[in-house]
């Protein structure tokens, strides 16, 4: 009879920007959330290092009360996200294996020669040329890529595994009769493509809801499209909001104008069985199944012209692939034969 293996203990450093799960938007502290629950749900042994005002079935490591978005004393932020990494460092004796989700910089490779226990970290954003650069002096130091185009990109440093996120999908509900609107969701920047959502839902006539945090970019370049009946700015979305959103969208638009490692708005949509219409950008065609769960375009003029096919994909076959993709135990299983990997790395096992 074969044993199984034994829970792994494991140390898993969030950012400390906000709480996690955060109380409204923030991709990194929501993968953060379901990893470590899942993680705690299958057995293992894990300590989250985040703020006090975290939620978690963890044990919970927090260093500080709150996080620096809701502090503005908190500063420099790299500082807190140090000393809340070190935090981890200095227990390392008591773990097989640090995991660090870095929600800007990989900083933990600093400690890649100085920990006695190994440290493993996810990156959620898209290197440049020049990060590489400087990233590659620790070779040694692991990295699990969200996609295989952030691991294309990360060529250069030591790539240990590709994950892609995972979601609950049972806490997003399925809207087989959407209402009569297109949604935008995510951040307010260039590189998101507002703009361009807005340029699709004029020239095909839908009414567009945006939903994203208020920043200087919505006031500079979208607020003067926004009349309250085509073009509706809803605000920030916390999880309930999101998914009624979601759920209520006949398509979300996903024109990004810059490549993103992965796109965590599209499984969210996904899930509540609304396609997707996106340009082939980043890891898109990694995440969309082009013609079940959406259609990714080659530009803008060609979303426009069938942003139609898009609304007549059948939602429930959006709902059923988002639940066989994209759930949160597929993405807690990878993780672990990462981690697993590199603890018998570590022992010198085979």
């Amino acid at each position: 009879m074969r044993l199984s293996p034994r829970p792994l203990r494991i140390a898993h450093v969030g950012p400390v920007a906000t709480s996690i799960p955060p109380p409204k938007s923030g991709s990194v502290e929501t993968m953060t959330s379901l990893l470590t629950e899942g993680l705690v749900a299958s057995g293992h042994d894990v300590t989250l290092f985040a703020t006090a005002d975290s939620i978690t079935d963890a044990k919970l490591h927090a260093t500080y009360s709150q996080g620096y978005w809701h502090d503005e004393k908190m500063w420099p932020w790299e500082l807190y996200e140090m000393l809340n990494l070190s935090a981890a460092v200095e227990r390392a004796r008591d773990f097989d294996v640090i995991h660090y989700e870095a929600p800007y910089y990989p900083m933990a490779m600093a400690f890649a020669r100085l920990s006695p226990t190994p440290i493993v970290q996810t990156l959620h954003h898209a290197p440049t040329p020049e990060e590489i650069g400087l990233w590659s002096r620790y070779p040694e130091a692991p990295f699990v890529a969200i996609s295989q185009e952030q691991a294309r990109l990360l060529g250069g440093v030591s790539v240990v595994g590709v994950v892609l996120h995972g979601i609950d999908t049972e806490v997003f509900t399925f809207r087989a009769d959407p209402d009569d609107y297109v949604l935008f969701l995510g951040r307010f920047t260039e590189g998101k493509g507002v703009l361009q959502a807005i340029e699709v839902a004029k020239r095909t006539g839908m009414r567009l809801i945006i939903a994203a945090g208020e920043d200087a970019y919505y006031h500079e370049h979208v607020a003067r499209h926004v009349d309250g009946e085509r073009v509706v700015y809803f605000g920030e979305a916390d999880h309930a909001a999101k998914v009624e959103l979601c759920g209520g969208a006949r398509a979300l638009l996903y024109p990004i104008q810059e490549p993103e490692p992965f796109g965590l708005v599209l499984i969210e949509a996904m899930a509540c069985g609304t396609p997707v219409a996106a340009l082939d950008k980043g890891a898109v065609r990694e995440v969309v199944d082009d013609g079940v769960t959406g259609i990714v375009f080659n530009d803008l003029e060609q979303m426009i012209a069938e942003l139609g096919s898009v609304i007549r994909l059948d939602r429930s076959a959006v709902r059923a692939r988002a639940g066989t993709r994209f759930g949160v135990q597929r993405m807690v299983d990878e993780y672990v034969d990462v981690y697993r990997g590199i603890v018998d790395l570590e022992r010198g096992l085979p």
